[in-house]
């Protein structure tokens, strides 16, 4: 007798609510909530991203303000830390944009771990269709070394990739230094990352780990965002996902990311 288990029908518009809902809940009372992925259909990832977008129209209708989107699952070696095996996307709001060396609570992110990364801030639309590399680096204003404290409503970090697009692509808090550079002159591919605990080295990575290029996720991004309808826009800041794995934090700790070429970026925990 075969015990295999049935895979869900397909996903209806009230589950998609009830789900969405129930990330809504884990954020207001701090309580993780089970898997996303065991309630919908197998890889069925249109139903997850629908449940994304349920929460990002009712947080937008709250008054939460879109400054962004930001890149996730670039990095092999982070793919392999959560068994997921291609990237996928989320939004960025401005209260959850930190001023370099600010301390945390660490109350604010559920589960919380960090990044290393380049962020890229644009300087006009990108909306055509298959957006160029060309066109990616003309619309950069600056890139600068950022943190991501990234975070999890599901239970032990147990997710697939159905269950992290459904939490806003794990997303949580993101610190940007402020000593902008331009892009020409840099090499982003080449360019070394270290991030430190305390003074003591937790991650190591490269601009390589990340699709190959930052600029290789931001092209991705770009036309993503135009393929769903919603281009990014001038001013919008792009977090182009973690050159290295992710970190563990704990009261008090420091957060410091140097990346070469951009400088250096801290946060800290509070005791």
């Amino acid at each position: 007798m075969s015990t295999t288990k049935a895979a869900p029908a397909k996903t209806t518009t009230a589950q998609i609510k009830a789900l969405a809902e129930g990330i809504r809940k884990a954020v207001e009372t701090g309580v993780a909530v089970k898997p996303i992925r065991d309630a919908l259909s197998e890889r069925d990832l249109d139903a997850a991203y629908a449940i994304q977008r349920v929460n990002t129209q009712y947080w937008v209708k709250q008054g939460r303000r879109l400054v962004g989107r930001k890149i996730g699952l670039t990095s092999k070696s982070v793919q392999t830390q959560l068994g997921v095996d291609q990237p996928d996307y989320g939004m960025l709001y401005a209260d959850m944009a930190l001023c370099d060396g600010d301390e945390v609570p660490l109350s604010r992110v559920m589960q919380p771990k960090v990044e290393g990364e380049v962020a890229l801030v644009l300087e006009r639309d990108l909306d055509a269709e298959h957006i160029t590399i060309s066109e990616l680096i003309s619309a950069v204003a600056y890139v600068v070394p950022a943190i991501e404290i990234v975070g999890s409503r599901i239970e032990n970090w147990n997710i697939k990739i159905q269950d992290t697009i459904a939490d806003n692509a794990s997303s949580g808090l993101f610190v940007l230094g402020n000593e902008p550079r331009k892009l020409a002159g840099l090499d982003l591919r080449l360019c070394g990352m270290v991030m430190e605990r305390r003074g003591d080295q937790i991650s190591l990575g490269a601009g390589a780990a990340c699709l190959g290029n930052p600029l290789n996720a931001a092209v991705w991004l770009a036309r993503t965002m135009v393929a769903v309808g919603a281009p990014l826009k001038a001013g919008d800041v792009l977090m182009t996902g973690a050159l290295g794995p992710m970190g563990t934090v704990a009261p008090g700790d420091v957060i410091e990311v140097r990346i070469a070429g951009l400088g250096s970026v801290r946060t800290a925990f509070g005791a």
